[in-house]
């Protein structure tokens, strides 16, 4: 193939994975299932007639494209939220995943004729959960879940990986190593999981204090350097025998906690490089696979996804969850919530590089298991947050021509509040409001027009302030916007 044929080639395919995105807002589809397709369909079994079955190649690009996907989840996560379910969100990453496996690669055995080890890897490929495609099809309905779904799912996402990945290795470790014991795996666990925490901590620093002290003269060459300092994360924990994906995501938590100039710009890059890489790693994945290789495996693929639907995630969440007060709906909506995702597609591409002789049928399985699940949950998510009553209506997040970056030592915040329809500020001057002489009223949204504010202007019902101040300041404004005209006239 040309040079040129390439280079067109990757212009269509992220141009279609992007208009593609626009379906998956509007009809709810699953955008992993719209990439994979892309990919399926450009490859040798599509119109495409792309024939791919480099499973290297896969695999590196899929751990490639992993690396930034989990650091820039990780570095997206809004902390606040997300501490105080960090305990029930570690024992579902680690003990949760554990189980899961544990379950399905005993039914793997059955269904699959598997030899245990082969049960027990299929079932760690398959045990780790993906919330980013739970939240694009919540977000497609203009549905939101109730506290702490949301941040838990999250947190349970991004960190459970590392665990399957784990288990991945070290099942192909017992499987291809003679005389290894599973027991060799506990202290293999420790110096995995422990050097991953610790490098993922230490760069977390390093990369924090190099943001803040170089002072490049070029912007854009910020997110250059994170990019290089991500990778070296990944490597020196492999390089120490630790989780490069835990390191990673540690990272990236601890870039996003900081606070230090051009950390919204350097945010946005690394979304946008999440999503090619995202683009990439799907869309070669989709290459990769022979739809006609599924159509035998369809029974024992729908039957294993049921399987980890109705009994292997609902048994490792109730179990790992039994020591905290958490509702019966919100245990079972968390249950149905644990679709599959790319990280089990790219695990099934290991068994191919290591030589495993089932390779080809767990890779297929496994991506047949991953599709049915987003299908079949995914689509079914809606309807089930409703009937369990843990639904919200989706409140956008409003746009404005202004931005502030928080950095040490400005104890403020850019937030915007909305005047109810009869606060007793109404028909006001802002000049007569009991504003706090430290907060700012920066812009006025008002019927999808912005209003720049002095002290003559009007406050009117449904007005979006936005306000630049500390929590208390804001606390005192919210207090004077809150006062109701009922309560005044009585």
């Amino acid at each position: 193939m040309a040079f040129e044929t390439i280079i067109l080639w990757i212009a269509v395919l992220l141009f279609v994975s992007v208009v593609s995105s626009k379906l998956s807002d509007k009809f709810a589809v699953p955008v992993l299932l719209l990439f994979l397709t892309i990919g399926m369909l450009a490859g040798s079994e599509g119109i495409g007639k792309i024939y791919f079955d480099d499973a290297q190649l896969a695999k590196s690009t899929g751990v490639v494209a992993l690396i930034f996907i989990i650091f820039s989840g990780g570095f997206d996560t809004n902390w606040k939220d997300t501490k105080s379910v960090v305990l029930p969100g570690l024992i579902l990453s680690t003990l949760g995943v554990l189980l899961t496996a544990i379950i399905i690669g005993f039914f793997a055995v059955y269904i699959l004729k598997f030899s245990i080890l082969e049960g027990m890897l299929l079932g760690s490929i398959v045990s780790s959960t993906d919330a980013a495609t739970v939240f694009a099809i919540l977000r497609s309905k203009r549905i939101s879940l109730k506290k702490p779904l949301k941040p838990l799912l999250e947190f349970e996402s991004g960190s459970n990986d590392p665990m399957a990945i784990f288990l991945t290795m070290g099942f192909l470790s017992l499987l291809t190593v003679k005389g290894m014991g599973i027991t060799s795996l506990i202290p293999r666990f420790v110096l995995d999981m422990g050097m991953g925490a610790l490098v993922g901590y230490v760069m977390a620093r390093v990369i924090v204090f190099l943001v803040k002290r170089l002072k490049l003269d070029y912007e854009g060459l910020y997110p250059v350097i994170t990019i290089s300092l991500v990778l070296f994360t990944y490597v020196i924990a492999i390089f120490l025998k630790g989780n490069g994906i835990l390191a990673v995501y540690l990272a990236g938590l601890g870039l996003g906690h900081a606070e230090f100039l051009n950390k919204k710009f350097i945010m946005k890059f690394h979304d946008g490089l999440a999503w090619i890489s995202q683009i990439a790693m799907f869309v070669t994945l989709g290459l990769l696979v022979f739809p006609s290789h599924l159509v035998p495996l369809i029974g024992a693929g729908l039957l294993l996804t049921l399987l980890l639907m109705v009994i292997a995630r609902p048994v490792s969440v109730f179990l790992c969850l039994l020591p905290f007060r958490l509702s019966l709906p919100k245990k079972v909506m968390l249950s149905w919530v644990g679709l599959r995702g790319s990280v089990p597609i790219i695990l099934a591409t290991f068994p191919f590089t290591a030589g495993i002789s089932q390779a080809d049928t767990i890779f297929n399985v496994v991506f047949f298991v991953v599709i049915a699940s987003v299908f079949i949950q995914g689509t079914s998510i809606p309807l089930v947050s409703k009937l369990l009553k843990l639904d919200l209506p989706l409140v956008d997040k409003k746009t404005y021509p202004i931005e502030f970056e928080k950095v040490e030592g400005i104890d403020v915040e850019l937030t915007d509040i909305i005047v109810p329809y009869n606060s007793e500020a109404i028909g006001k001057m802002i000049r007569d409001l009991n504003v706090p002489e430290k907060c700012l009223i920066m812009l006025i949204s008002r019927n999808d027009k912005f209003v720049i504010p002095s002290g003559s202007t009007i406050i009117g019902g449904g007005d979006v302030l936005l306000v630049l101040a500390n929590d208390n300041d804001l606390k005192l404004l919210q207090g004077t916007l809150a006062t109701m005209r009922n309560s005044v006239d009585t």
